[in-house]
C-alpha cells in the first residue's frame, strides 16, 4: 500500500467517508459547502439535533431534510473497516496519494476516493490515458480498444477506463495481457462486481492495477452515477480516446468533459456506415484528434518534439523512496534491461508488487519500459553513479 505523506487528520477522513454516502458524485452544491465549511462543520450541521431547517446556502428545506436523512444513517467507521477488510483504502484531497488534477473539477471534485489495489494512484495518474467507447461495440471496436490498451501499456502508459462491457473491457484486457498497468473507475462501490460478467476481470485489475470509485463499499450503480463517473475518468488522465460511440453516449460525455478540462481528446475513426462511429466522427469534426494506434496517442499526449514519446518526471533522490520502491529500483542493473519477473525475483516481491512500483518509478523518472523489459533511465544511472562516487 502506498505510504505517501498525509495532511488529513482522522476526524476529517471520517467526515469525508461519511459524506460519500450523503453527497452524490458531482453534486456541485455539496462541493461548495465542503469548500466553504470543511467536512467537519458540514457533517456537524447535517447531524445536528433539532428541526431540519439547518442553514445551508442555496438549499430548500426539503433538500436539507433529504441530506439530513442520509447523514443520520451513515456509519463511516464501518465503511472504513469494510474497505480495509478487502485490502482497500480511502484517500482524501490533500493527501500524498490524491491526484491533484482532480481539483480541476472545482466544486464537482470528488469528496474522496475509495481504492482497491497496491499502486499509488497519484503516481500512476501522472502518465495515464483513458480509453472509452460503446458497450455494444463491434468486433472492430473491441479489436482497436484491445490494441490501444496493449500498445499503451507496452509504452509505459497507464490505461484508464470504466470496466463496462465492450470497449472498456477490451482496453483493460489489452493492458493486462501486455503485463501493463490499468485503472478501473467504477460508478459503484469498489467491492461491487458490476457488470457481474466482469467479476473475474475486476479481480485481475485489483490484483495487477487499481479499482477506484467515489461511492462507499457495497453501494450500487445508477444511470446518473455512470454519467457523473465519466468526469473523474476525464480529469484523472492526460487524454481520452473514444473508440466507438453513438451520438448519445456516456463515452461522448467523457470526451466533452476532457475538452472542458483542457485535456487531449482523440477519436478512432470507423466505417461511415456504422451508427456506432457516428459520435466519434462528430468529435473528429470538432476539436478531437484522429488516432489509429498507441503510437499516435503517445505522440499527442507525451512530450513535444518526439515520436510517441515516453514522458519522464524529475528524478528524485533515492532516499525519498519508500523501502519497497527502493528495493525494486535496486534490482535493476546499471546497464541493460530485465523483465518484470526477474526484477520481482531480485527484489524479493511478487510480480504484481514489482509492476506497481515500476510504474510509479517510471512516473518519477527513474525507469523506462521497453516492450516486456524495464531499465534505468540515463538520468537515473548518472544520479546513481554520482551517489556511489562513480564517474
Amino acid at each position: 500500500m502506498p505510504d505517501g505523506g498525509s495532511s488529513v487528520g482522522d476526524d476529517e477522513r471520517i467526515a469525508r467517508a461519511a459524506l460519500t454516502r450523503v453527497i452524490e458524485p458531482g453534486d456541485e452544491r455539496g462541493g461548495r459547502w465542503l469548500a466553504e465549511m470543511g467536512p467537519l462543520e458540514l457533517m456537524a450541521r447535517l447531524t445536528a439535533p433539532g428541526p431540519d431547517d439547518v442553514p445551508l446556502p442555496g438549499a430548500s428545506p426539503r433538500r436539507v431534510a433529504s441530506y439530513r436523512i442520509r447523514a443520520a444513517a451513515v456509519d463511516p467507521l464501518r465503511d472504513l473497516e469494510a474497505v480495509a477488510s478487502f485490502g482497500g483504502r480511502f484517500i482524501c484531497p490533500g493527501e500524498g496519494e490524491w491526484p491533484t488534477q482532480l481539483d480541476d473539477l472545482g466544486d464537482a471534485r470528488p469528496v474522496g476516493l475509495w481504492v482497491r489495489g497496491r499502486p499509488d494512484l497519484r503516481k500512476w495518474a501522472l502518465r495515464s490515458v483513458a480509453v472509452v467507447g460503446a458497450r455494444a461495440c463491434t468486433p472492430y471496436g473491441a479489436h482497436m480498444a484491445a490494441g490501444l490498451g496493449s500498445g499503451l501499456a507496452e509504452r509505459g502508459w497507464v490505461v484508464v477506463s470504466g470496466a463496462a462491457f465492450g470497449v472498456d473491457g477490451s482496453a483493460h484486457r489489452g493492458a493486462l495481457a501486455a503485463g501493463g498497468a490499468t485503472v478501473a473507475v467504477l460508478a459503484c462501490g469498489v467491492n461491487v462486481a458490476y457488470p457481474r460478467g466482469h467479476t473475474e476481470l475486476l479481480g485481475r485489475i485489483a490484483e495487477q492495477g487499481l479499482v477506484v470509485g467515489e461511492l462507499p463499499p457495497s453501494d450500487h450503480p445508477t444511470p446518473s452515477r455512470f454519467i457523473l463517473r465519466n468526469r473523474v475518468i476525464a480529469a484523472l488522465t492526460r487524454g481520452t480516446v473514444v473508440v466507438e460511440a453513438e451520438y448519445r453516449s456516456g463515452s461522448l460525455a467523457t470526451a466533452r468533459s476532457a475538452q472542458r478540462l483542457g485535456r487531449h481528446t482523440m477519436g478512432v475513426p470507423g466505417p461511415a456506415t456504422s451508427g456506432l462511429s457516428d459520435g466519434v466522427h462528430e468529435l473528429l469534426r470538432g476539436e478531437a484528434v484522429l488516432v489509429t494506434d498507441a503510437d499516435e496517442v503517445a505522440e499527442l499526449v507525451g512530450e513535444i518534439g518526439e515520436l510517441a514519446p515516453e514522458r519522464r518526471g524529475p528524478v528524485l533522490p533515492r532516499d525519498a523512496l519508500d523501502p519497497l520502491s527502493a528495493r525494486v529500483l535496486d534490482a535493476l542493473p546499471a546497464s541493460g534491461a530485465l523483465d518484470g519477473g526477474r526484477i520481482a525475483h531480485a527484489a524479493g516481491v511478487t510480480p504484481d508488487e514489482a509492476l506497481g512500483r515500476l510504474y510509479e518509478l517510471q512516473a518519477l523518472g527513474f525507469v523506462e519500459r521497453h516492450g516486456e523489459s524495464w531499465q534505468l533511465t540515463r538520468t537515473a544511472v548518472r544520479r546513481s553513479n554520482a551517489r556511489r562516487g562513480g564517474p
